[in-house]
């Protein structure tokens, strides 16, 4: 192993080469890492708290904040060991790039691609700034196998059939696809930088946060038997180990979706092809930034929610009355974590039934949920609005009592998170089904029509 070690700062020596790490917090099979380590130039890894995206958020008691803070400063032990400087800062990347292209002599910035439609137009400054220095700004591919125009229809469109999406996916995938990148062993064997001069990393106190952790399962391929059994699991909330619980590792890059669509498609093609939505979901978003904050389909654009916001707080605090979905919102509360068919069943409630657009559903799962993937969760809440890319059709209501006892019949899951069940302590439901239902499919169909497209 080969350790730079310099008595004064690197920036007057050596052009560097910067990994700036973001949504793929791991050195084993990373694809923009592999390649940075390949280049010649001392490496020096980079992580950015990005003031953009942490001041926006709620609370300062964050879990994934504390989730990512542990990550990077795992990191960067892995890279001080190695003989490197791993820098971390917290501030806006423009700002950072600016400071930092001042400091040192970079040759370039190395990073994974991010489909969001914030990380675009960030990446875009970055890499023009660069430019301005004299430095290369490079992305990969890395948290998916195919993504923008890689998957198209057979017209050179994006599609918006998830069938025919899988299908063309299938057909594509050759085993290079899925092979893991070198970087972990390039990393221990390359020339890292090591920076003198490099500022403190910061802490979560000097960023103003708490220490918050909530349960996250080892970052690490779930048991093949889990696997194996996975397509007969994962609507029945009330089991154990009814899902992979890894999608947490999947949005923040702890765990390569190479590693699981290995597995994945060796053991299960259900749990394939629900890794194959998070392909399609990040196209789409990449292909129509829009629908971050407006539904796609422009006869739905002016439904008219009713926006109660009493009842969006029973809905937020589990108090509806409907078992099902109660013991759904109970559990994301306090744990940041909730099944999906139990998300399907609390989001199509909160639509539907209580009539509140999509959006105030999706910022509050932001909020809350560990796990949450702007692509993912648009794509889920305007598929169940009715006003997506892909949507199912806006007339469907799904009833929570017929969710329940076809998911949760034993009540093995709601009896976890709503003890009161039974009991006078517990809420009657906050509307009746069948008048929601019809009310649901009024409003819809009345916004359809008066928008006559």
């Amino acid at each position: 192993m080969t350790v730079m070690l310099l008595p004064y700062p690197l920036s007057i020596m050596a052009k560097i080469t910067l990994f700036w790490h973001r949504r793929d917090l791991r050195q084993h099979d990373n694809a923009g890492l592999a390649a940075a380590l390949q280049l010649g130039h001392p490496i020096v890894p980079l992580f950015i708290y990005d003031r953009e995206i942490l001041d926006q958020l709620p609370s300062r008691r964050d879990a994934r904040v504390t989730f990512i803070y542990n990550e990077v400063e795992r990191l960067a032990r892995q890279t001080e060991q190695a003989g490197g400087t791993f820098l971390a800062y917290y501030g806006r990347p423009l700002e950072v790039f600016a400071e930092l292209l001042r400091t040192y002599k970079v040759a370039a910035v190395y990073t994974n691609e991010d489909y969001e439609p914030y990380a675009k137009v960030r990446d875009a400054a970055v890499a023009e700034l660069c430019q301005q220095h004299g430095a290369a700004f490079k992305a990969f591919k890395d948290q998916v196998i195919f993504a923008k125009d890689e998957i198209l229809t057979k017209s050179g469109t994006p599609s918006k059939n998830f069938s025919a999406y899988r299908d063309t996916w299938l057909a594509a995938l050759r085993d290079e696809h899925l092979q893991p990148y070198p970087s972990a062993d390039l990393f221990q064997k390359s020339n890292l930088a090591f920076l003198p001069d490099a500022p403190t990393r910061p802490t979560l106190e000097s960023m103003n946060f708490e220490h918050y952790e909530q349960f996250v399962p080892a970052a690490e391929l779930p048991t093949d038997d889990l696997v194996r059994n996975y397509h007969q699991t994962r609507d029945r909330p009330g089991l154990v180990n009814s899902s992979t619980r890894r999608s947490v590792h999947l949005r923040f890059g702890t765990l390569s979706v190479r590693q699981l669509m290995r597995q994945a498609k060796e053991l299960n093609p259900k749990l394939l092809a629900e890794l194959v939505w998070r392909d399609f979901f990040m196209m789409l978003l990449w292909h129509y930034p829009n629908t971050a904050t407006e539904s796609y389909n422009p006869r739905l654009r002016n439904v008219p929610y009713r926006n109660n916001e009493e009842e969006f707080q029973a809905w937020c605090d589990g108090r509806t009355g409907y078992p099902l979905v109660d013991a759904g919102m109970r559990e994301l509360n306090q744990t940041g974590y909730m099944p999906n068919r139990v998300r399907i069943a609390a989001a199509g409630f909160l639509v539907k039934h209580l009539l509140i657009d999509w959006r105030w559903g999706d910022r509050y799962f932001a909020d809350k949920l560990l796990d949450y993937d702007m692509s993912q969760n648009v794509g889920n809440w305007q598929w169940m609005a009715g006003t997506g890319v892909v949507a199912a059709p806006w007339f469907r209501v799904y009833s929570p009592q017929s969710q329940q006892e076809k998911f949760d019949a034993d009540l093995a899951y709601i009896k976890q998170w709503v003890p009161e069940l039974g009991t006078t302590a517990y809420p009657a439901p906050i509307v009746d089904h069948p008048f929601a239902r019809q009310r649901a499919v009024d409003a819809l169909r009345a916004a359809y029509q008066e928008a006559g497209m």
